[in-house]
């Protein structure tokens, strides 16, 4: 009779269910940053680490979390300094907030179980410092994604004044990317930059270089271009490539960059192949879809690889035969080959 009711346990037990895909957060502040404790430590699941408002808050101040879909929240808290007297609350369009609970020592919980778009905590009017979050905590159905490579992207200079929207928008999806970019490019013993500052110039020739952890945009290409934001995804993977030897071949290090962008970010946007020309070695997008060709075939983790060694500065072209079996030239000709059939 036990092996007859295990057996129908067997049977009818549920299928396995798909884990839910985790809701991404963007940290909003209607007050400036203190130095390096920036915004995205408020949800980092680091008590340790410590969002600073530059300044004292005053009306109509509040920092909170504004999420990508709404989601089922069981409880909410937070923890700081100076909030005491502050109220915690939340929105379920991301427009209009309600009291969830007030602050008292720092800290402040509730359980609202209803569908949210957003949290905040709104500071008292008579705070007498700057605003400290160490974190904010949500439980919830599915879960908001916590920030494991934190990053603020300043925008601090922008030459055409109508472009400043842009450069705002473009910084928030370059610090949503941050994740997927460090995901693709992570390295043991890296820990990549916290922040990244960002200007848009007059007078640049090209649509945006990198250089150390300042991205620099060119204001003419961006008015002509609103829709680019993935060239400032490309520039924000340079900053994470982190490379320092000059021996790594540009056509390699831009077409990782590409990768990142067209292969993982926004592959519908990658555009046409001329099959005729294109050559392993003629970097951006068309090396983006080279390394995504043998990466799928021959080894999942090339690029992550690949990037370990220009940042080491041991990068050489025998690599591509340790890894997949075959010298990168044969694999050029393979690639090439594999295009015609498509």
């Amino acid at each position: 009779m036990f092996s007859i009711a295990l057996g129908l346990s067997l049977i009818l037990a549920e299928p396995d269910v798909p884990a839910r895909p985790l809701v991404a957060a963007t940290v909003v502040s209607t007050l400036p940053t203190a130095g390096e404790h920036i915004r995205q430590f408020a949800f980092d699941a680091d008590e340790a680490t410590t969002y600073t408002t530059e300044k004292l808050p005053g009306a109509g101040d509040s920092i909170g979390l504004t999420f990508d879909a709404p989601v089922m929240v069981r409880s909410v808290s937070v923890k700081g300094r100076g909030l005491d007297g502050g109220t915690l609350e939340g929105s379920t369009d991301g427009q209009a907030f309600e009291r969830l609970a007030d602050v008292h020592d720092g800290a402040a919980k509730a359980e609202p179980s209803k569908s949210l778009k957003a949290i905040r905590v709104v500071p008292a009017k008579d705070a007498k410092e700057p605003l400290e979050i160490a974190e904010f905590a949500v439980d919830s159905d599915p879960a908001v994604q916590r920030f494991a490579f934190p990053v603020e992207f300043v925008v601090d200079e922008v030459d055409d004044p109508e472009l400043k929207p842009w450069a705002d928008k473009a910084a928030r999806e370059c610090e949503k990317a941050y994740g997927l970019i460090n995901e693709a490019l992570r390295s043991d013993g890296y820990t990549p930059a916290r922040v990244v500052h960002l200007s848009i110039k007059n007078g640049i020739d090209v649509p945006a270089y990198a250089s150390g952890n300042r991205i620099t945009g060119s204001a003419k290409w961006f008015k002509d271009h609103p829709d680019d934001v993935g060239a400032m995804i490309h520039e924000a993977s340079h900053v994470v490539q982190h490379y320092r030897s000059r021996r790594n071949p540009s056509w390699l290090v831009e077409g990782v960059a590409d990768y990142v962008r067209f292969i993982l970010y926004e592959p519908a946007n990658i555009g046409r192949l001329n099959v005729a020309k294109a050559r392993h070695d003629q970097s951006y997008r068309v090396t983006a879809r080279f390394l995504d060709y043998v990466s799928r075939k021959y080894d999942k983790d090339l690029v992550l690889k690949l990037n370990k060694a220009m940042r080491e500065g041991k990068y050489s072209e025998d690599l591509f035969k340790e890894w997949t079996g075959k010298p990168l030239s044969d694999l050029g000709t393979e690639w090439k080959e594999s295009l015609t059939r498509q």
